[in-house]
């Protein structure tokens, strides 16, 4: 009885789930930067903005999936300034996806991204205006990991620089046959600017990431499979084996994670997320906090009644 009274206040107080629940939900619903770090993010925006050219395409469909297309195939789909800013507002629209589920990252006409348009690079040169495109695109990309939807980079073609930090901003990667990816950054004078390389060290381990960085290394598949960087290959699509094209085969492959309801696929990503940047003693308070959420919920109620459990 005790228990069930618990379990009925934690029901009565879903959207709060105590502190712990208000800081995982500041944390999904923010970047790493505020005012409080001298980051002005209307004027860094307004300056990225002045260089348009490409697009971030967005298409929500009704499996839960989300196609997020960087979308400039003149310049190897070189994210523009215009870009950055359009990617921070599809990453706003997709936090507020209710029915979402999933979300595949990829690139048009079969390449994924080149990094950052020159064109704008050479424009924000200097030191100053480089650490605010920096804290810009470090909360753009945090926020895009921390969506409640499982996400996956289909990475077709290269993704170099700024283009292979993209690729860690998602919880999973699927590499066609002939792609690769290498962070160039060493060749440019730089490191990874936009959170790549801490989140590299935290996908392959340090050691594997001063080899990729250090090195300037081309991942193929092989390799990227070998390193875990990369978690599956798809097939060629002219291929008769192949089950469809890279972007079908992908969905495929992201389907088997997201069977269910949204609400219970959402709080899978955010026990998960919570692991991962909470410190042990909140990450299980948060963890018990979203258990809040799905216990007793429309999907546990069906499950219980068909005693789907074993099957």
């Amino acid at each position: 009885m005790a228990m069930c009274a618990v379990m009925l206040q934690i029901l009565k107080s879903r959207s709060g789930c105590g502190a712990w629940g208000r800081l995982l939900q500041r944390q999904s619903s923010s970047g790493v930067y505020s005012s409080v770090h001298a980051f002005n993010e209307a004027e860094i925006r307004e300056k990225l903005q002045a260089f348009p050219g490409g697009s971030i395409d967005l298409l929500k469909q009704d499996s839960g999936i989300a196609v997020l297309t960087v979308n400039n195939p003149s310049r190897m789909n070189a994210l523009s300034g215009g870009m950055m800013v359009d990617l921070e507002e599809r990453v706003n629209e997709l936090e507020n996806w209710t029915d979402g589920k999933g979300l595949i990252l990829c690139g048009a006409a079969e390449t994924f991204c080149s990094g950052s348009d020159l064109n704008a690079v050479r424009a924000i040169s200097n030191p100053q205006d480089g650490m605010k495109m920096s804290m810009f695109m470090q909360n753009t990309l945090t926020r895009l990991l921390r969506l409640p939807l499982i996400s996956v980079a289909l990475v077709e073609g290269r993704a170099l620089g700024g283009g292979a930090e993209l690729t860690t901003a998602c919880d999973f990667r699927l590499m066609a046959s002939d792609s690769v990816i290498q962070f160039v950054h060493k060749h440019m004078g730089l490191v990874p600017g936009w959170g790549g390389g801490a989140r590299l060290v935290r996908i392959v381990g340090s050691q594997n990431a001063l080899k990729l960085l250090g090195g300037a290394l081309k991942v193929d598949p092989k390799l990227g499979l070998q390193i875990g960087l990369a978690d599956g290959v798809v097939e060629d699509a002219q291929t008769v084996e192949a089950p469809g094209s890279h972007l079908e085969q992908a969905e495929k492959w992201l389907g088997t994670y997201i069977k269910g309801p949204a609400p219970v696929i959402q709080a899978v990503k955010k026990v998960v997320l919570s692991g991962r940047e909470l410190p042990l003693s909140e990450a299980l308070k948060t963890e018990m906090g979203v258990f809040g959420t799905v216990w007793g919920g429309p999907a546990n109620l069906q499950a219980l009644a068909s005693k789907s459990k074993h099957k």
